[in-house]
């Protein structure tokens, strides 16, 4: 059975909710990654800030990325799996939030990152089409 942790991005790092977007952007390019995780002041998963949020978010409307930090820019409930989560419920995650990067916990702590990119380098190509097929499809009324 295929795990989260086989299939993530080992290595994640996050930032702080009390960090610059400049700070944000220059770990992500360290890195070479678009997204970081966002922890609050215990430690605990508060967000995530893409390198997407810091252009639309605080560029485009002319504010100052050395002066907007990461956890002003978090939105919404993060989510987050567990490494030992079987890659069916990664998927099942990624496909009901319509979210394209998912933070990876062990013993509470972060362990990795699963992008897009990891699921379709590691699943067969049937399981790739349905996950694509849910994250790019129109949301529907119900």
């Amino acid at each position: 059975m295929t795990k989260a942790k086989d299939i993530m991005h080992p290595g994640a790092q996050w930032i702080t909710r009390d960090e610059t977007l400049s700070r944000a952007a220059q770990v992500m390019e360290m890195l070479d990654v678009g997204a970081l995780p966002v922890s609050d002041e215990n430690s605990r998963l508060c967000g995530i800030v893409t390198d997407r949020d810091i252009v639309v978010k605080c560029l485009a409307r002319g504010r100052d990325p050395a002066k907007v930090t990461a956890g002003e820019l978090c939105e919404g409930t993060p989510r987050w799996i567990d490494a030992d989560a079987d890659v069916q419920e990664v998927l099942n995650e990624m496909e009901r939030h319509r979210i394209r990067r998912l933070p990876v916990v062990e013993n509470k702590r972060l362990v990795g990152m699963i992008s897009e990119a990891d699921v379709v380098r590691q699943l067969p190509d049937d399981q790739v089409a349905e996950f694509t097929s849910a994250i790019y499809s129109s949301p529907t009324s119900t």
